[in-house]
């Protein structure tokens, strides 16, 4: 009796003890995993590009149909009526630069309807204090050619400066100093290159009353 009985109590503990370390185990492979996956969850967002983050919807007052983009906007992206409703010339421009200059040109703005053009003016004229400084930033909708549908804005700031560039082999010209986003199709600027830019709308002959 007295012989066997510390050897079952020697067996009991080293029992215990392998439990104990298999449970170590289990806790330490549960959390190695949780980590694994935060890593490659954080990595996958980061690797993600802008087009593969999925279009939010647009809150404003006339939404895509009266010519608000989305974020992540190309000129490629036909569904959108504030890229659809360009001029087919300047759409047909802004395509072969971004194609052949292998360039992501993101539409910031393009086609608009009256009523959302009229929604910016009252915005700016609330921003800038006056109806005078607001017109160095956005037209009315009787003289916008976003309304007609004859400018787009391109971001972000690097394919803007690249079309600044080299848009005049495609026809498209920056109108505006001020505005180094907007651009306009300008077919004699393939042989010519671009005219000087306008310093702001105002000085825009096709924005006087």
């Amino acid at each position: 009796m007295t012989y066997r009985q510390p050897a079952r109590a020697t067996t009991r503990r080293i029992r215990i003890r392998w439990i104990r370390v298999a449970a170590l185990f289990v806790v330490f492979a549960a959390i190695g995993t949780a980590l694994g996956y935060q890593v490659l969850a954080s990595s996958s967002s980061r690797a993600a590009a802008p087009s593969d983050v999925p279009r939010r919807e647009h809150r404003g007052a006339h939404g895509e149909a009266g010519g608000a983009v989305p974020a992540g906007t190309t000129v490629f992206d036909d569904e959108i009526p504030g890229v659809a409703k360009l001029d087919p010339d300047l759409l047909g421009a802004l395509r072969r630069a971004a194609t052949e200059g292998a360039v992501e040109l993101y539409v910031d703005s393009g086609w608009r309807s009256p009523k959302y053009q009229e929604q910016l003016l009252r915005q700016a004229v609330s921003k800038y204090g006056s109806e005078a400084e607001a017109a160095r930033w956005v037209a009315s909708p009787d003289r916008s050619a976003h309304v007609s549908g004859d400018a787009v804005d391109i971001g972000p700031a690097a394919a803007a400066a690249w079309l600044s560039e080299n848009g005049a082999a495609y026809g498209l010209c920056q109108i505006y100093g001020n505005e180094p986003w907007h651009y306009e199709l300008r077919p004699e600027a393939v042989l010519h290159g671009c005219p000087p830019a306008y310093a702001d709308p105002t000085h825009d002959p096709r924005m006087q009353p």
